[in-house]
């Protein structure tokens, strides 16, 4: 492989803390678009960064994309004793919803920034927020406090405040889950969710909170069946939900890429769910999980990223801002003050 050499449109991760020979011969091999880090690979610091250009050297390619979900509360790869506890999305808006939607967005801003200082100082430069899903009562739990809101209009301010947050520190946001998950009563991590919601209702909500989200950069797909639109094939398979909905209605143009796709909401093989992603109009597609047969199955059907997709890929990385300057101590400080007056 060269550096001249195109990525492949998958994003990846690895069993550990560090790379195996087998991983470093896989990942040199197949050239994923983007790396991804969960908490089974992370211990200090040090190693975090280690493990991060060890990546990108194989790849040749500096600004590669490492990914992380660095929500906070239940969601929150990095963590005590090196770095800090970051609020679930609900704390910022119960702040709006208590004292102002201005003094949650700026929270949730600050809040973001913060974050981004940590993941930048690591290397990486993508983290999965913001959850622009409604919570609503019907729900299944695994959105729960992940949401900015009930309504799409707050979620959207939040979600924004947030997303604009990582990019001042320089780091790229992911907005997920699109078109909307916040209705679905499983856990997709679990089983495939359907969602009976009529079309017309969607989109006045749940869709509507992605549609004034859609000029950010990258998007995450849902593994949920809206049957009012596509009853045989959830989100991330769905050339209907995906044209009619999530480039449609929502007019989302950035870089999409799949959740993850050894979830238990998808069915059949690594192999066919990844041919079914790029079918439907998936840019990209991401496993998680680190089991090396699986990572071979889904680089084998993932293309070399070109047409369109190359488009968006390139035009997101473009957005990788030079972070901009923050006193550390004071907005930490001021940050904790906002947070507890909530």
């Amino acid at each position: 492989m060269t550096a001249t050499t195109a990525p492949r449109a998958f994003i990846t991760g690895c069993a550990g803390t560090h790379l195996t020979a087998e991983e470093e011969t896989f990942l040199r091999e197949t050239n994923p678009w983007g790396f991804i880090l969960f908490r089974r690979n992370i211990e200090t610091p040090a190693q975090v960064a280690a493990l991060v250009a060890a990546f990108r050297a194989l790849v040749d390619r500096p600004d590669a994309p490492i990914l992380i979900d660095q929500e906070g509360g239940r969601v929150q790869r990095l963590g005590p004793p090196h770095w800090p506890i970051y609020p679930p999305a609900d704390v910022f808006a119960q702040l709006a919803a208590t004292a102002s939607e201005a003094r949650g967005a700026e929270a949730a801003r600050l809040g973001a920034r913060l974050m981004a200082d940590d993941l930048a100082a690591l290397g990486i430069n993508v983290d999965c927020v913001p959850c622009a899903d409604l919570r609503l009562p019907e729900g299944h739990g695994i959105i729960g406090d992940r949401a900015y809101g009930e309504t799409p209009e707050r979620v959207a301010v939040l979600a924004r405040a947030a997303a604009e947050g990582l990019m001042q520190g320089g780091v790229l946001p992911v907005l997920k889950h699109i078109p909307g998950h916040g209705r679905a009563r499983a856990d997709s991590h679990e089983s495939l969710p359907v969602v009976e919601t009529s079309r017309a209702e969607l989109e006045a909500t749940d869709f509507e909170a992605f549609r004034r989200l859609a000029d950010l950069p990258l998007g995450m797909t849902a593994h949920v069946v809206y049957a009012a639109i596509d009853p045989d094939a959830p989100a991330t398979t769905s050339k209907r939900v995906i044209d009619e909905i999530i480039r449609g209605f929502i007019g989302f143009d950035g870089a999409l890429m799949s959740d993850d796709l050894s979830m238990g909401a998808l069915a059949g093989s690594l192999a066919s769910r990844t041919a079914a992603s790029f079918a439907a109009g998936c840019d990209l597609v991401l496993h998680c999980n680190g089991k090396i047969d699986e990572m071979r199955e889904v680089a084998a059907h993932a293309p070399v990223l070109a047409g369109d997709a190359a488009r968006r890929c390139a035009a997101a990385l473009e957005r990788v801002a030079r972070p901009t300057m923050i006193e550390q101590t004071q907005a930490r400080v001021q940050f904790s003050a906002m947070i507890a007056a909530s």
